[in-house]
């Protein structure tokens, strides 16, 4: 009860433009969906796959699935989704940085509810290894998650081109 009053009070309070998300870059490609629970009088419970291109580092994709609620809130957008994201990426040609960037910086970011949640990739190096790695969690505004899922790509020649380090290009 506390929780839905506090975050009553800041929806009300907080001016809209602290608590919008920035837009994000570019906007996930749809796979497909697959219900999971099936509602007769109103929407299904769905997985949805996504694929979204990492906007700083040509060469790598990412895939996620996201629990879609459905029901009467679910379907009109205003049920808050779970924080189950499963996370999966790939070197799918050259990689070619971009831009420097550090350790942990957001790769991409979605709203999660109509309020205060959201999911976020974030993207890092393992200068060890010369891999990259990403990681999918959810936070909200006043309790966070520890429900996440991590991925790696190993940076490996393609062609003729020789693989980059990520240690040049991801910094601490």
């Amino acid at each position: 009860m506390i929780r839905f009053l506090l975050a009553f009070v800041l929806a009300a309070f907080v001016p809209a433009g602290l608590t919008a998300l920035p837009a994000a870059a570019q906007t996930p490609d749809l796979i497909f969906k697959k219900s999971t629970v099936f509602r007769l009088l109103t929407w299904a419970y769905k997985l949805a796959t996504y694929s979204i291109d990492d906007p700083d580092i040509e060469g790598v994709a990412c895939h996620y699935t996201v629990p879609e609620k459905g029901g009467v809130a679910g379907g009109l957008g205003l049920a808050e989704e779970v924080s189950d994201i499963s996370l999966a990426c790939r070197q799918i040609g050259p990689i070619k940085f971009k831009v420097k960037t550090e350790q942990g910086e957001v790769m991409f970011r979605q709203s999660r509810s109509l309020l205060f949640k959201r999911m976020q990739i974030v993207r890092g190096c393992d200068a060890k290894r010369n891999v990259l790695v990403y990681l999918v969690y959810s936070d909200k505004l006043i309790d966070g998650s520890p429900k996440n899922s991590t991925s790696t790509v190993p940076i490996m020649p393609w062609g003729q081109a020789e693989a980059p380090r990520c240690a040049d290009w991801i910094k601490d």
